[in-house]
């Protein structure tokens, strides 16, 4: 069964998890659209080596491009879906705590806006 992906949109109406995947060099974006599609695909089957949980809600999608390793930030959902909350360029061995910050931020911010249950 498929786990249906959505994108953490600003309040601005800014989409930083596509605009990230889409500034990327085309070999690099296509890995993390693979990666995505497998995690659609498997949801919360999926485990290591593609994913990892974070701790609390969070968990890391990986993605190795050609030349950079590529991590999506994301959490599950009711009603098995995935809300795709942050995006970046793996430089260190360990997901630096800024990047979890980002995407906790994010999703309190989506939380927030979210109360009535629509998206």
């Amino acid at each position: 069964m498929s786990w249906p992906v959505f994108y953490y949109v600003t309040a601005a109406g800014n989409n930083p998890v596509r605009d990230y995947v889409d500034g990327l060099p085309a070999q690099e974006a296509t890995s993390v659209v693979q990666a995505l599609l497998l995690l659609e695909g498997n949801g919360l089957r999926l485990g290591m080596p593609h994913v990892r949980p974070l701790g609390g809600k969070l968990w890391e999608l990986r993605s190795h491009g050609p030349r950079q390793q590529h991590r999506v930030l994301y959490v599950a959902m009711a009603g098995q879906e995935l809300l795709l909350l942050h995006a970046f360029t793996k430089k260190t061995q360990q997901t630096p705590r800024r990047e979890i910050g980002t995407a906790e931020q994010r999703l309190r911010d989506w939380e927030a806006r979210n109360r009535t249950g629509g998206r």
